[in-house]
């Protein structure tokens, strides 16, 4: 049986890290690690410097890896942060697009609907973020995603619980993400850079309440202006 390698090493601990089998803030011993994954300690080392380097860890000085936390403030920086990167980023996407980039994001929004009729929560979440991601290589921009990468990592993380309705509206709310989904690819495809705005804050404000009571029952104490209320920041 062939070897694990350090990339699939790194995909695994990455996919265990958005799907939160590695829960936020739990620590990451790397002698542990490398036996694991049947490797030495010194790849392994590097696999967590390539995740620290992404935002998945952290790691300090004598105090080892840990994976990175979801606390009151990063989360108060996420969803202060996060409306502006994604409408930014949606415009960028509809003015600079390529063909086969829009072809990817539509076989990226066929995995998210065949995930979500599935009601694989795990699988949803993973779809969105590539098709979050996909927008963001559209943007050609690598100041916003290096911005994006980052923040799609808590989004797929709190996302976890939006994919698991526990009620009608809830449902009814992932039905609306996907329909969503296909008004954005519709308006980067006609490069409506004005409309992917809209579109894209309006599939944020959509998941934003559940996120926010993934973290606590109660919403974040954040003040998040709406960006159509600033059209001047973007």
């Amino acid at each position: 049986m062939a070897r694990i390698t350090k990339d699939q090493c790194l995909d695994d601990l990455k996919l265990r890290i958005l799907s939160t089998d590695l829960s936020p803030g739990s620590d990451l011993d790397e002698t542990s690690l490398a036996e694991h994954y049947e490797i030495s300690r010194t790849p392994m080392r590097e696999v967590l410097h390539r995740l620290a380097g992404a935002g998945y860890i952290t790691t300090a000085e004598n105090r080892g890896a840990k994976v990175a936390s979801m606390d009151i403030g990063t989360m108060r920086t996420f969803f202060q942060t996060a409306p502006m990167v994604y409408a930014n980023i949606a415009s960028l996407a509809a003015e600079a697009r390529t063909a086969p980039q829009l072809d990817a994001l539509k076989d990226a929004q066929l995995a998210f609907v065949k995930a979500t009729g599935a009601q694989d929560a795990q699988a949803a979440a993973l779809a969105n973020h590539r098709f979050h991601a996909v927008v963001g290589e559209m943007a050609h921009n690598p100041y916003l995603v290096a911005s994006l990468d980052r923040l799609l990592i808590d989004h797929t993380r709190l996302s976890q619980r939006f994919y698991r309705p526990s009620n009608a509206d809830e449902k009814q709310r992932i039905v609306k993400a996907s329909d969503q989904h296909d008004a954005l690819i519709t308006a980067i495809e006609a490069h409506e850079s004005a409309l992917a705005i809209d579109l894209s804050l309006q599939h944020w404000d959509l998941s934003r309440d559940r996120m926010e009571r993934y973290v606590r029952p109660d919403p974040l104490p954040v003040d998040v202006v709406s960006l159509k209320d600033r059209r001047n920041a973007i």
